[in-house]
């Protein structure tokens, strides 16, 4: 049996994708509300003494960074080794935050409020 805990963050950016057949609107720059989903879990004998997954205020740290280095940016220029679409979104995050959260266990994109990507190893 696992445990599991989410928490969403927000953030503003553009991107423009590559590889896509002419004219398709993606093929341009163009921008989105983001909504990041942090998935963390563990087993039912494995929480910490207080009950927890994890403490929700330790993501605080993710927020701050989200904040920082993406919020209000061009992804081409963040992600710079992979074309910026959801789905490559949801595994940089998974792959540059599992090691501040071990009980990372998947990351959630959404581009609109109708479309989610998500990365679960």
């Amino acid at each position: 049996m696992t445990f599991r805990i989410s928490k969403e963050f927000h953030f503003s950016a553009s991107h423009q994708l590559d590889d896509l057949p002419d004219g398709h609107p993606c093929g341009r720059m163009h921008g989105h509300n983001y909504v990041v989903e942090l998935e963390l879990s563990a087993p039912t004998d494995g929480l910490d003494k207080t009950g927890f997954v994890r403490d929700y205020g330790e993501l605080k740290q993710f927020s701050q960074w989200l904040d920082a280095e993406v919020d209000h940016r061009h992804l081409n220029d963040v992600l710079t080794d992979r074309n910026p679409s959801a789905e490559n979104l949801s595994q940089w995050l998974y792959e540059r935050w599992l090691p501040q959260f071990p009980e990372l266990s998947s990351v959630r994109v959404s581009e609109t409020n109708k479309t989610w990507a998500e990365f679960r190893p």
